[in-house]
């Protein structure tokens, strides 16, 4: 006989605000970013000034995504357990063996283990990552920037990059940190598809309504 699931709320509006926003500045970064460094499309005419819309939207959509990342920042303290930052560190409880046998069942080496309502230990350790990977972008894209105004507040901010690195290194660690992020989307996103299909839990639809499916025997309260 099949259990019958109950509905829990897991994901916050602000939690799936920020994820649908970051979704779109990150499109509309990859693509514009993909067209300042190698350019597919050419203007006829200087009043078409492509290069400088691209830059523009590039730059604009930037300030959006760092954002959307502050308040989602924010909501990991303002928030419930599901959206907390302390679901980025499986190291409490129970969590490091879960984290090895989610890891092992990925290899196909462990039976399928039971996933939790918010995120599972590896799916925060992921998210972890390319908060990191989100943070070089960041400072990789405002140091190139501050080079058109030497003296202004993104030079004093960021400027000390170049003590380190110099430019052609900071443009091929903002590319290639551009295509790290693409490859690690496409594994979420296959994933998400996969565990929602092996659970039924409504992962897909939760990140529209908010809802989750779980078994009764489920813990979703501290």
């Amino acid at each position: 006989m099949k259990k019958l699931l109950k509905r829990v709320y897991v994901w916050e509006f602000p939690v799936r605000f920020t994820h649908w926003v970051n979704v779109l500045s990150i499109l509309v970064l990859g693509v514009t970013g993909y067209y300042i460094g190698n350019p597919f499309m050419h203007a006829y005419k200087e009043s078409q000034y492509v290069m400088g819309w691209m830059r523009f939207i590039h730059f604009t959509a930037a300030y959006v995504f760092v954002v959307s990342l502050l308040i989602r920042l924010y909501w990991a303290f303002a928030g419930n357990k599901y959206a907390s930052w302390k679901a980025l560190f499986p190291v409490t409880g129970d969590k490091p063996a879960k984290l090895i046998q989610q890891m092992l069942y990925y290899a196909f080496l462990a039976e399928k283990p039971r996933f939790g309502v918010g995120h599972s230990p590896l799916a925060g350790l992921t998210y972890l990552l390319i908060l990191v990977l989100y943070a070089a972008e960041i400072f990789t894209g405002f140091a190139m920037y501050s080079l058109y105004n030497p003296s202004g507040l993104y030079n004093s901010m960021f400027g000390w990059l170049f003590l380190i690195f110099t430019t052609p290194t900071l443009r091929l660690i903002h590319h290639i940190v551009m295509w790290l992020l693409v490859y690690l989307i496409l594994i979420h996103i296959y994933i998400a598809l996969y565990v929602d299909k092996l659970e039924k839990s409504g992962l897909m639809g939760s990140i529209f309504t908010g809802h989750k499916f779980v078994y009764p025997e489920v813990k979703t309260k501290d």
